[in-house]
């Protein structure tokens, strides 16, 4: 980690901070979720740096990125994405992304074909049903409440909060997670606002997907009648389901996780 470095591009009259490990190696971009931020990406990143040039980003709004009054719909962060993999000079990286940043994920491979080689999608906001505007209220106003919640705590207070609320996550996860809540902008919640058609995302999709599920009794998103429909719509989407995990697979269930992108991206270099 003593050997990344961070910079800004500047894209679509934003800049955008990253974090990268470097080195003459395929490169890989990180996509976090929404709340979260690119150093999130640590743990996997710090497996992955063997043999990959790994991209971590700060979404618009997240991070050390800029936070604009608005453009937080799936296509403004897929445009960021698509602006940073071009101005960096990465030939044809692939995506990884856990929720938000797996739809984004999602929507630069249909939208941005020509740019990236292949995908992986941790518990992407992939909903059977459209949700109603009460419920985007209610989500939009418990996210507000979170925030508020967690930017009141010291660091310290903080960091014993999330221990506690989550005693499955590495200590590697949690010092990231408490430095990204503490710079998030309430302005990236107009994410929830986006009525995009994530279905339209895989009829499109042409490159090679690995979807990674866990158990919605914990809180996991996918579910067995998601993979039933984008694996009848898409023959390039495989699906690893990871037990024991909700919504936050890769914190949850860590080894399982990285063995399945490992296997995945190797598998799946020469595409």
């Amino acid at each position: 980690m003593s050997d990344w470095t961070s910079g800004f591009v500047d894209s679509n009259d934003i800049r955008l901070h990253y974090n990268r490990t470097g080195g003459d190696k395929p490169p890989v971009v990180l996509c976090h979720g929404i709340t979260d931020s690119g150093l999130c990406w640590t743990p996997v990143a710090q497996v992955l740096e063997a043999n990959y040039d790994v991209v971590m980003v700060d979404a618009r709004g997240h991070g050390q990125s800029s936070t604009p009054v608005s453009g937080y719909t799936r296509a403004d962060h897929a445009a960021d994405v698509a602006d940073l993999i071009d101005l960096l000079g990465l030939d044809r990286p692939a995506l990884v992304g856990h929720s938000m940043g797996a739809g984004v994920a999602a929507v630069v491979a249909a939208k941005y074909p020509q740019m990236v080689s292949r995908i992986v999608l941790e518990d992407p906001p992939w909903r059977m049903g459209q949700q109603s505007q009460e419920e985007r209220m209610a989500a939009r106003a418990q996210w507000q409440r979170d925030i508020k919640a967690h930017q009141s705590k010291s660091d310290e207070e903080l960091l014993a909060f999330v221990r506690q609320r989550s005693p499955t996550w590495g200590e590697g996860e949690l010092s990231p997670w408490v430095v990204a809540k503490k710079s998030v902008s309430p302005a990236v919640l107009n994410f929830i606002d986006d009525e995009h058609r994530w279905q339209d995302d895989v009829d499109e999709i042409t490159c090679p997907v690995l979807l990674v599920r866990a158990d919605p009794e914990l809180g996991a998103i996918v579910g067995p009648e998601t993979v039933e429909y984008v694996t009848g719509k898409n023959d390039n989407i495989q699906v690893v389901h990871i037990p024991g995990a909700g919504h936050n697979i890769r914190r949850e269930q860590f080894n399982a996780y990285i063995a399945a992108v490992i296997a995945f991206l190797a598998a799946t270099a020469a595409a």
